[in-house]
Formats: structure tokens, C-alpha cells, sequence
């Protein structure tokens, strides 16, 4: 059985950053020791960022969303603190989901992914489903009390609809 874990976005801006929020900051425990699990078993860890130029404003995302975030190496866009010793492989995406880290999962073989970070209704849903569409009978499944949303009521909304499209939300 190959297994791999997938920490979606668990940067500064978005826990404690310009993005940030106090559900963002309360699974930041949760999620170490999920992380700490896969490494104990050795499984792979695989990360992924937020990535964003100065002229994000520009873009399509940052008229929807005028709120500057994850610029390319500042410390918002970087890892939080208590992650960064358990970063080996990271996809810097300039979108929500990435075709690079789907690409990167069709090819390893696994037999199970699970994804937890931020946020549950933008990032991992995105990557949830994308995933889904290239891998349909893999087992694919999200720690809810891993991630957090923009909001509670999105985050729950998130949740629903990566069940129906049988996505395993525990």
C-alpha cells in the first residue's frame, strides 16, 4: 500500500497572516500531528503553496479576491513555523488547484491520498476534485479536523460536496 499526504496551503498569510483566521489557527496542532503520523510510518509528504507575483491584483483571482496574499518569497508566502522541518517536496501553484502536483500523483502509484490545510472551500476542495478526475478508483479522502475554511458554513459546504463527488471526509 503507497499512501501520501497532501498539506495544502498551511502558510503564514492564510493562518495568521492577511488571510488568516482563528479556525485557520486552531488546526495548526491537528495538523503536525497528522503530519508526524506519516512520517513515523513513511509515507510521503508532499506540500503545497500558494504562489503569487506582485502584479496579483492584476489577475483574475485578485479582482475576485483584493486582498494580497502568498507573494513569492515574502513571509506569507512561506510554510508556518511549525511545519517547515517537514517540508521535503513542495508545489508552488499560482491557482487553486495544481495540474503539476496531480500530474506528480498519477505517476507514483499510491493507493490512498489524503489531504488536509487551507482552505477547505478555495484550495483543497480544488485539489480534491482534481485528483478525483485523474485518479477515479483511488482512495481519496480529507481529515475535516485538518482544515479550515473562509468561513464555518463554507468549510461545511466544502465537506458536502467533496462527498458527493465520493471523496471520503472523515
Amino acid at each position: 500500500m503507497r499512501r501520501v499526504l497532501i498539506v495544502v496551503d498551511m502558510q503564514n498569510d492564510f493562518v495568521t497572516g492577511s488571510l488568516g483566521t482563528k479556525e485557520a489557527e486552531a488546526i495548526v496542532a491537528n495538523v503536525k500531528a497528522k503530519v508526524e503520523t506519516y512520517r513515523e510510518r513513511g509515507d510521503e509528504i508532499l506540500f503545497t503553496r500558494d504562489t503569487h507575483t506582485e502584479f496579483y491584483m492584476e489577475t483574475q483571482e485578485g479582482k475576485n479576491l483584493p486582498v494580497m496574499h502568498c507573494v513569492k518569497d515574502t513571509a506569507g508566502w512561506q510554510i508556518i513555523d511549525e511545519l517547515k522541518d517537514y517540508v521535503s517536496k513542495v508545489f508552488d501553484k499560482p491557482t487553486f488547484g495544481s495540474v503539476e502536483l496531480a500530474g506528480y500523483i498519477t505517476e507514483g502509484d499510491y493507493t490512498e491520498i489524503e489531504l488536509i490545510g487551507l482552505c477547505t472551500d478555495i484550495c483543497v476542495v480544488s485539489n480534491a476534485v482534481l485528483l478525483k478526475a485523474y485518479l477515479p478508483e483511488v482512495h481519496i479522502s480529507v481529515d475535516s479536523k485538518c482544515c479550515a475554511g473562509v468561513t464555518p458554513d463554507s468549510h461545511n459546504a466544502a465537506l458536502t460536496t467533496m462527498r458527493m463527488c465520493q471523496i471520503d471526509v472523515k
